[in-house]
């Protein structure tokens, strides 16, 4: 029996993201997935984890109008820092060689904020993984561009994917928050919620 089987609610993951989705299944959830189109755009005098939360609770307020009883919607939004600037995602693939030379020998923040939404209660987190990149060569962050496509993704790389292996020399926090879902954190607010 699943420790998380005592969560008597239909759970509602709103991501299309593959990485998300597969995490919340190997964390043992039944879930089905709804998005709402939601125009992500936050005030500018926001800090970078203030970000994270506005967007992952603007998400959520999508839902808010819907929302049944028995229902409870996860939530969430991933950003890349660089100091205080924030990465989002590659618009092209110029972009997403500029990102990767941008974080080439140095350390980034990963910042993922969820939230979990019913309609009884609201709760919203963050968590903050340090990532320390190599020095990569033009010849490497290519060679990651082409095979991977990494469009989809804030900072134009996957953790988990070819470059994560080669480039990455450590990270300091939840190698998941990089993936985009910060599953232990998650476990422990649904045991909560």
């Amino acid at each position: 029996m699943n420790p998380l089987s005592f969560i008597k609610k239909d759970i509602i993951l709103a991501s299309k993201s593959p990485r998300r989705q597969q995490l919340l299944k190997d964390l043992g959830l039944e879930f089905t997935i709804v998005t709402k189109e939601v125009d992500e755009v936050y005030p500018p005098h926001l800090k970078k984890e203030e970000v994270a939360l506005f967007l992952s609770k603007l998400k959520a307020d999508a839902f808010q109008p819907d929302l049944k009883e028995n229902q409870l919607v996860i939530t969430s939004d991933t950003i890349v820092c660089l100091e205080d600037k924030i990465i989002g995602k590659p618009k092209d693939r110029e972009d997403a060689f500029n990102m990767l030379s941008d974080l080439s020998g140095k350390m980034h923040e990963v910042i993922t904020a969820v939230t979990l939404t019913s309609l009884e209660k609201q709760v919203s987190f963050f968590v903050v993984t340090e990532v320390y990149f190599k020095m990569l060569t033009n010849f490497e962050i290519d060679y990651y561009i082409n095979n991977y496509q990494p469009f989809d993704k804030a900072g134009s790389y996957g953790i988990q994917e070819w470059i994560g292996y080669i480039g990455i020399e450590k990270i300091a926090g939840s190698y998941f928050n990089v993936m985009g879902l910060p599953v232990k954190e998650l476990y422990d607010e649904l045991e909560k919620f």
